[in-house]
């Protein structure tokens, strides 16, 4: 019997980025040191979810799709 690969969702390239209402924040957790890269808002904190950051080069790919030089971390 076959088993089949579980593919998560990784990236969500149809998001857009408006910097005059959002910032790029990657969101740290303390306890398990999980990434997120994404976009919070300027009006209200809202903060919407890109892509998983597993690796350096995760956190470079984020940075290329949208153009940032540099990136917050809050934990």
């Amino acid at each position: 019997m076959r088993i089949p690969k579980i593919k998560k969702k990784y990236l969500s390239e149809d998001i857009k980025f408006d910097p005059d209402k959002q910032y790029a924040v990657i969101r740290s957790s303390i306890c398990t040191g999980e990434k997120v890269a994404g976009f919070k808002s300027l009006e209200d904190g809202h903060f919407t979810e890109v892509m998983l950051i597993r690796s350096y080069e995760d956190e470079l790919r984020f940075k290329q799709m949208y153009g940032i030089d540099t990136i917050k971390t809050e934990y």
